[in-house]
């Protein structure tokens, strides 16, 4: 089934509304919308695009829109996804702009933003737990998973080059089962 630009750019400008809070918030919302509803990729799929997005500069839900799209349509699908993922949040980062000053002295929305902050740690909850389910799938991806942890809470390892170090072992992992293979 080839879906369709116009689609692919409504589902992302949909998903782009209900982005407050950051791009974490976006991998329970694709697994609901883009996985379960419309079965455009699989959760594999997603947990390897939040992986990529994570390793490269730019922000996470433009990342993974992007690449979803051009899983689905190529170029132009990933242009039609990014660009579906970002018009609700300029549009609202204008208006905001216009207001904000007003916005900030009225208790009702300091009260809004104080729960948009609690529920993106249940969304953030939600993604770690999905991803864990999806990553730490063999003992390789454990050892991995404990060494980056370790060095990062107990000795302060710089995240980047725990993120680097695992793509390096995971690689190194791979092709090593590869050549013992043949």
């Amino acid at each position: 089934m080839k879906v369709r630009l116009k689609d692919l750019y409504i589902e992302f400008f949909l998903l782009g509304i209900q982005l407050l809070g950051g791009g974490y918030v976006i991998v329970p919302l694709i697994q609901q919308s883009i996985i379960d509803k419309r079965h455009w990729i699989t959760n594999e799929e997603l947990v390897n695009f939040y992986a990529i997005s994570q390793s490269i500069p730019g922000i996470i839900a433009a990342n993974i829109s992007a690449f979803v799209g051009y899983k689905l349509r190529g170029k132009r699908g990933a242009a039609t996804a990014l660009l579906g993922i970002i018009t609700s949040p300029i549009i609202s980062i204008l208006i905001v702009a216009l207001i904000v000053d007003y916005l900030l002295k009225i208790s009702f929305i300091q009260s809004v933003f104080w729960g948009v902050g609690v529920a993106v740690i249940i969304l953030v909850y939600l993604t770690i737990k999905e991803m864990w389910k999806n990553s730490l799938t063999d003992i390789t991806s454990w050892i991995i998973f404990l060494g980056c942890f370790s060095a990062s809470f107990f000795f302060k390892f710089s995240p980047v080059l725990a993120i680097i170090s695992s793509i390096i072992i995971g690689v190194s992992y791979k092709l090593i089962l590869k050549r013992c293979e043949k």
